[in-house]
């Protein structure tokens, strides 16, 4: 028989629907840590958790028992992913039940912050009666900034319309179409959107891209009196240059749910005119919960009961020999999508992909699927995987489409993506040599063969002697060492131009990039990090 532990507080709907589920047995045990979590999740084969408990990887180490981890909420970043994927424990979210929550808390902020309430309240406390020490401005007829235009960015926007904000946006997985619809002015970055916001608000995971995107070149390029919301992770915001935005009083206002290291009970902010911070209530509601809860339990019943996995963030629920026989083409697929995300900077609004020789008898929607993560993988903080990116890119208003023919061309099977943005179109096309070697053959117009691994730098140049040369000399400067060079020429003859692709050992610094977009005859650079070549992702 099943058993299940609850580690973190769960609505009491979610445990009557255990308490009524047959053949399952439960315990909760709350406030574990340590050695004590390690030892309790030893005796169990699933476990339900929010964000209070931290299921580390060496809490999970040498675990041969739990098979399932189901998180109330969204975010897994209390869970090691990697350990709990090697152990074959699949965890789980429960995405979209406390979306509405959040997005109006974080409306509740704007409010809040923008009326004055909780110093008003306070003064009020004191005995005083100071109504002009808290004059307002209203919502009506400002505009609102929104980074990040998924579940939560998408409510808010609805809800801010109907107070009749303007409303303007920057998410690269963001149709136009679903932008005219939802009344959202879209900008190509979110520096470009910032002159226009007198609120901010963000909505991404917290990666390396995203940590201090918001900092004092950002706050500058608001309008003077902009006020700031977060309600999505901490650490989006630079919270030094928050405080020395309030302190020149170029911001109008700061208002925070969450924090870079939490339980916070200090911060420089924290008593600041213009502040207003509440600890991570963005969820707290009795019906997100309740959802969550709900959530999360049908996820392990549904598991534990008939095998069937949903929402799944580590792994696919697909059968070990399809699985094994396909692993080179999803990982080729997955890899293409992620070089595609780096090599166009542009909104998309469309992803074809054309499937050529064996490839095309095979089952292409998981191929597509793979894709799909590869594309949204920095978008979503590395939450995409098989099962929900396809999904996840229709939500953003994204069309992903299928080609299919039978007929070889230059390779046995031939993976080719086309990925339509606002600049127009770009095309990279891959290939398995042997089973499991992924190879870039096409960039474009140009035709080469190079390594989809490690650090790339592709760039386009003019197609005479000493370019390369001197390119080697820029990076050999700096210590940066290539381990490939691949250049190819332009299937359509055209004179004088041609594509390299140079393999790095390390990110080059920002001095040798600097030096190399110089360098007589390079005309365009993109970098790229792709994973190593024994890397795969957490849901394969």
């Amino acid at each position: 028989m099943p058993r299940i532990v609850v580690l973190d507080s769960i609505s009491q709907d979610g445990l009557d629907l255990l308490e009524a589920a047959p053949g399952i047995e439960y315990e909760v045990i709350t406030g574990l840590k340590g050695e004590e979590l390690r030892n309790t999740l030893m005796e169990f084969d699933g476990a339900i958790c929010r964000s209070g408990v931290k299921i580390t990887a060496d809490v999970l180490e040498g675990n041969h028992r739990l098979k399932a981890i189901a998180r109330a909420g969204v975010g897994t970043d209390n869970i090691d992913k990697n350990m709990a994927t090697r152990l074959g424990i699949i965890v789980m979210n429960t995405p979209g039940g406390n979306t509405l929550s959040t997005a109006e808390h974080a409306l509740a902020l704007m409010l809040g912050l923008s009326r004055n309430i909780a110093p008003a309240y306070q003064s009020l406390i004191e005995g005083r009666w100071d109504r002009k020490l808290f004059m307002g401005t209203q919502l009506a007829g400002k505009t609102l900034g929104i980074i990040g235009l998924g579940r939560i960015g998408r409510a808010i926007a609805i809800r801010a319309r109907a107070m009749e904000m303007k409303l303007v946006g920057y998410d690269p997985f963001m149709s136009d179409t679903l932008a005219e619809e939802m009344g959202i002015k879209m900008f190509r970055s979110y520096r470009d959107m910032l002159p226009y916001c007198d609120y901010l608000t963000v909505h991404t995971p917290l990666t390396d891209e995203t940590r201090g995107m918001i900092s004092t070149e950002e706050i500058a390029m608001l309008p003077k009196g902009a006020r700031l919301i977060n309600c999505a992770r901490g650490g989006i915001y630079d919270e030094a240059a928050m405080v020395e935005g309030l302190k020149s009083g170029h911001l109008g206002g700061v208002a925070l749910d969450v924090y870079p290291e939490e339980p916070c009970k200090s911060n420089p902010l924290f008593g600041m005119p213009n502040v207003l911070c509440t600890p991570h209530l963005g969820a707290s509601t009795e019906e997100a919960q309740t959802n969550v809860a709900l959530e999360a339990v049908e996820l392990l019943i549904d598991y534990f009961t008939t095998g069937t996995i949903n929402s799944a963030v580590n792994m696919t629920p697909l059968d070990g020999k399809v699985l094994s026989e396909m692993k080179g083409s999803l990982l080729l697929a997955w890899r293409l999508g992620l070089l595609a995300s780096q090599l166009e900077k542009g909104r998309v609004t469309r992803c074809t992909i054309n499937y050529r020789g064996e490839i095309a008898r095979k089952v292409t929607s998981l191929v597509s699927g793979a894709l799909a993560a590869g594309l949204l993988t920095k978008a979503t903080g590395g939450e995409a995987n098989i099962v929900n990116a396809k999904m996840l890119l229709k939500e953003r208003g994204i069309e992903l489409n299928e080609q299919k023919s039978s007929d070889r061309s230059t390779f046995s099977s031939l993976i080719t993506v086309e990925l339509t943005t606002e600049n127009g179109k770009t095309t990279i096309a891959g290939t398995l040599f042997g089973n499991s070697m992924a190879r870039l053959v096409q960039v474009n117009d140009f035709r080469l063969e190079a390594y989809l691994d490690g650090n790339l730098c592709i760039f386009t140049h003019d197609d005479i002697p000493g370019v390369i040369g001197r390119i080697g000399t820029v990076f050999g400067r700096d210590n940066v060492n290539i381990s490939q060079l691949s250049v190819g020429r332009p299937s359509s003859r055209t004179v004088g131009k041609a594509l390299g692709v140079l393999g790095l050992d390390s990110k080059p610094p920002v001095a040798a990039i600097s030096e190399f977009q110089k360098v007589e005859g390079v005309t365009k650079v993109i970098f790229a990090a792709l994973p190593e070549a024994d890397e795969t992702p957490d849901w394969l």
